[in-house]
């Protein structure tokens, strides 16, 4: 069993709202400095470890997928040591592919 699917069986959003796992910022500017931690933006791309139960939403968005979602939006949470968010369907922006 993978460490997102142990993570599933244990947290399932409910109605119109996604577990997501932020992906790091990249850590080097376009010009290739490295920035401290302190430095770093807030990330605003994820990607989707579990949907809740909204078939409209569940139509839009599967687990897997990778998407951008508002700078402050959400709930912060912990699980297992690694930081995760809870959106709500208005959090997130667009689903990015490719």
């Amino acid at each position: 069993m993978k460490l997102w699917e142990a993570i599933i069986l244990k947290i399932k959003p409910l109605d119109d709202r996604v577990l997501v796992k932020p992906v790091d910022p990249v850590e080097k500017t376009q010009s290739g400095i490295y920035l401290p931690d302190t430095a770093k933006e807030k990330s605003q791309e994820g990607l989707v470890i579990a949907v809740g139960t909204d078939e409209d939403l569940q139509s839009k968005i599967k687990e897997g997928d990778k998407v951008l979602f508002t700078k402050y939006g959400g709930t912060e949470i912990k699980i297992e040591n690694t930081d995760h968010m809870i959106l709500s369907r208005s959090d997130i922006l667009a689903v990015i592919e490719g």
